[in-house]
């Protein structure tokens, strides 16, 4: 099959969320005018080593979106297995005033270099200063992008020196509905490293 996006697909639903797979989730949270938000966004990655930057993409202007503009500051909180039904409530679209950590009845704590909030069980989070907000093509596509000015480790999931992903199984989108959780750790070397 070859379709170009711009003609349609002719599928029941759009394989491309399913191509680009597995996403990391980004749980952003924020702090704005209207009060606390945090909201998982699958368009997240890592952007640079040094200075440590990341990247996340809304479809939509979000509060997350209007509260960034409003601050140049956000985190972003790591999703566990165990977070992972709680962390889904937050995805609910709800008023701008509604604060998603009492919504989904999630601890909350302050970050240290920015003036936001953060998961506080997360098994980590990056805070970040704003670096630019990029409308991208099409209706309302922003790419955001960050530079991490603080990071929060929890202390469970550091082993022998090592953030250890195997400690809190972390959640990564697929697509349509569907998700997956990395319980398997496989180690390859690099050629030169050999």
């Amino acid at each position: 099959m070859f379709y170009r996006p711009t003609d349609g697909h002719g599928l029941p639903h759009n394989p491309f969320n399913a191509i680009v797979t597995p996403r990391p989730i980004g749980w952003i949270s924020t702090r704005g005018s209207q009060g606390d938000n945090l909201a998982p966004y699958s368009f997240f990655n890592a952007a640079a080593y040094s200075p440590p930057q990341v990247t996340f993409a809304s479809t939509g202007i979000k509060d997350s979106l209007i509260n960034i503009r409003e601050t140049g500051v956000f985190a972003v909180n790591v999703v566990e297995e165990a977070m992972f039904h709680t962390m889904s409530e937050t995805s609910a679209e709800l008023p701008p005033e509604v604060d998603e950590f009492a919504h989904a009845n999630i601890a909350r704590a302050e970050c240290t270099t920015i003036p936001c909030p953060r998961v506080a069980d997360a098994p980590a989070t990056l805070e970040c200063t704003l670096i630019d907000i990029i409308q991208m093509r099409g209706r309302d596509n922003f790419l955001i992008l960050g530079e991490v000015t603080g990071v929060h480790l929890r202390d469970d999931c550091l082993v022998n020196g090592r953030f250890d992903v195997t400690r809190f199984n972390p959640v990564a989108r697929l697509g349509y509905r569907d998700y997956t959780v990395v319980r398997e750790l496989i180690t390859l070397p690099r050629p030169d490293e050999r």
